[in-house]
Parts: structure tokens; sequence; C-alpha cells
């Protein structure tokens, strides 16, 4: 072959591995959905559903007009640097059918589903009782806009964070889960709780799922669908080593290790912390493969598996602490993606200072400085925005309508019928 085929032929590579990690990261929204119709109450089970589905529908053609064009435009914060994003925009021609690129594409498919995993850590969060049409313009600012300025700045190789402080977030538990989760943080301090669950003494009282089983089957899926994340996250070159989203050296290996350690050292700290609870173990598995993600590159596997054990525990004690201070986190979004998302920040800071990147070394200072930025970057938009939404009246349902339930209110069915009482099959006396 000629270098021009030897080229092709790299690229088609590296777009059949982009294009299946994309398509396996859909099980994480289908576990999303299932997790979060588990978590809801019967008369709430379709209207939670709708929203996830719905926020791949929005969030879609927002992320194609803007949230590329974001991601390339802002590496140094402002002023834009429009020139780096001109590839980027919806008119280009790398933007459709461009027979020349094979490149383009398959990646902007990769992060258009890690944005809607930041929708739809939000969407668990507020069931049961926020309106549908303020939970999408919620979702397609944090999807579009907000996380994926967080990724531009500390994700990408010539970040600002990245470039001066030596920000190491290689599996984005700063740029997608923290973000996100204090993005939500900042939704329900204006939501407020679901009727009933705090008493008049604000003793948080028990709303239980109606199908935890469907819930544990969806995070199951969650789990399959990570592995295809955190590979989406390599940079795959057909010669030479894989990169990470840095251009560090790093393998495959080190995810199928580090990776599978971290779950199971969260669900076993989980599981121990919460003394055995079903809900929190299983979540303990996604706080663990949470916490690893800042330095899951570099991690030898046992540290991965005791960084996520301590994991697991942050997320069931950040969990009851909010319950205790008044906060409904209906699913433990916060608990689970933000606790577990800063201490991947930090123990990346801690266990990993001095690993070499760019002109710089990784450092406590600077993995510190990247996690004020991600949790007030998130938090800031989330408070501010559903504000002015409830502020108009337009963020929470009414509470007749959160007492009827969602699905006959919003959508004007019943998704779940109630099971008929059994009729006794013994005659009348």
């Amino acid at each position: 072959m000629d270098n021009d085929q030897i080229k092709l032929f790299a690229e088609k590579n590296i777009e059949i591995f982009y294009f299946w990690s994309g398509v396996l990261m859909w099980l994480i929204h289908a576990g999303f959905l299932a997790y979060e119709a588990g978590m809801t109450r019967q008369k709430n089970v379709l209207a939670t559903m709708m929203k996830n589905f719905l926020t791949c529908a929005v969030v879609t053609p927002s992320f194609f007009l803007f949230g590329w064009w974001i991601y390339y435009a802002c590496p140094q914060g402002l002023p834009v640097n429009s020139e780096l994003a001109l590839d980027a925009l919806p008119w280009s021609s790398k933007m459709g059918p461009n027979l020349s690129d094979h490149i383009t594409g398959v990646f902007w498919f990769a992060f258009l589903l890690f944005s809607f995993t930041t929708a739809s850590i939000m969407s668990g969060a507020v069931i049961e009782r926020i309106q549908m049409g303020s939970y999408l313009i919620l979702a397609t600012i944090l999807g579009s806009g907000v996380w994926v300025l967080a990724a531009s700045w500390g994700w990408k190789d010539d970040g600002w964070l990245y470039q001066k402080w030596g920000f190491h977030d290689w599996g984005a538990g700063g740029c997608v889960h923290t973000v996100s989760a204090f993005f939500t943080l900042g939704v329900l301090f204006q939501l407020g709780p679901r009727i009933g669950k705090f008493n008049k003494e604000g003793t948080p009282q028990e709303i239980p799922p109606h199908n935890l089983p469907l819930t544990m089957m969806g995070l199951m899926l969650i789990f399959t669908g990570f592995y295809a994340f955190y590979a989406a996250c390599a940079v795959f070159q057909t010669t030479g080593p894989w990169l990470s989203i840095y251009l560090t050296p790093m393998t495959l290996s080190s995810l199928a290790f580090t990776v599978t350690m971290g779950f199971s050292g969260g669900a076993m700290g989980a599981f121990l912390s919460s003394r055995g609870n079903p809900y929190w173990t299983i979540s303990g598995g996604l706080a663990g493969m949470i916490s690893i993600a800042s330095g899951v590159d570099v991690y030898h596997p046992a540290l991965g598996y005791l960084v996520g054990f301590a994991g697991g525990i942050i997320a069931v004690q950040f969990g009851n602490w909010m319950e205790r201070k008044g906060l409904d986190d209906a699913v433990g979004a916060v608990a689970v993606h933000g606790g577990a998302g800063m201490w991947s920040m930090l123990a990346m800071g801690l266990f990993a200072s001095g690993y070499p990147q760019h002109e710089r070394f990784t450092s406590l200072p600077g993995q510190l400085v990247g996690l004020v930025v991600m949790v007030l970057l998130g938090f800031l938009p989330g408070y501010l925005i559903s504000l002015l939404l409830k502020k108009c009246h337009l963020l929470r349902v009414s509470p007749e309508h959160e007492r009827e339930g969602l699905d006959c209110s919003e959508l004007g069915i019943q998704g779940v019928v109630p099971a008929a009482t059994p009729v006794s099959s013994q005659p009348n006396r």
C-alpha cells in the first residue's frame, strides 16, 4: 500500500473504534432510564422515563449547533478564540458526510454521549416534582454548555487548567461528574423536597422505590456502558502507544484493571458503610468507578481498589448528610457523582503528584484548583437558572399535580396500572 492508502486504513480503524464506543455508551442511558424508573413511585414512572428519553432528543441538536463549538473555542477561557473552532461550526464541511474526514463525526458522537450522561445525572435527583419543560431547558444548558466548558478548560491538551496547573482528570471525575452533580445541587436548592419527604419537625421520611430490582438492573447497564465511556476517552493510534486525553502514553489494560477494581472497592465500601443497604451497595459500585476516574490511566489496580473503597464510603456518608440538611436528592446523584467526583480529583493529587505531563507535573495544588473550578462552574449556573425559572413559576409542578402523579398530570396516561386485587376462587357462603 502507498502512503495515502495506509493513512486511509488507519483513519478507518480509528473511525470504527470510536463509532462502536459511542454505540455501547447508549447502554449508560438505557441504564439511567431503568434506574430512575425503578426509584420513582408508580404514579411517576412514565414521566420519569420520558424525561430521560427526551434528554437525548433535546441535547443532540443543541450540542450540534453550539456545544461542539464551545469545546474548541474556549480552552483558554475568555476571550473566545473562534478561529480554533471554525471546523466545529455546524455549517463546516467537517460537520457532515465528508468522504475525506473519518474522524470528526465519531468524535462528536462520543462527546455527545458524554453530554447525555451529564443531563441524566441531574434527571434522577429531581424526579417526581420538576416540570418537564424546565427540566429540558436545564438539561440543554448543562449538556451542551456548562459541562462542555469544563471539558474545554480541564480535559483538552490545550485547556488552561491543564496547561497552567497540570490538572489531571483523565476519566472526567471533575469535568462530567462533579460539574453535573453541583449543577444539580444548585437546582435542588430552588426546587425543594418532594411532598412528604420531611415531617413537620424536618426529619427525613423514607419514600421507597416502587421497583428496586429494576434500579439494580439499570445500574448494571450503566456499569457496562462505563467501560465504553472510558475507552472513548483514550486516543487511539494505529502505530505507537495509546494516548490519554492529554496526549500522554497509556494502555487499555489500565482501564480493564483499574475500572474493575474501583467498582469492586466502591461496592464493598458502600456495603459496609450502609450496613448492607441494597441501594447504596450497588450505587457504591458506581461511586467506585467514578472515584478512580481522574487517575485511571496511571493508578496501580490495588490503589484503584482502595480509592474506590473510600469513594463508596464517601457517597453513603455524603448522601446521609444531605438528607439531614433538608435536601431531597431522590436517587443520591449528588452524593455519588459529586462526592466521588471530588474525591477522584483529590485522590489524583494525593497519590499521583509528580506524574509528568506537558511542561508541568500533576500536583495537589493543581488538583485543588481544578476541584474548586468544577464545583463553582456547576453550582452557580444550576442555582441561578433554576432561580429564574422558579421566579417565573416554571420550575415545579403544582402540589395537586405532584400528589396526583406526573404520569397523569403531565402525560395524561397512567404508566403503571396497579395490579388488581385477586378474586377468591372460593364460592360465596
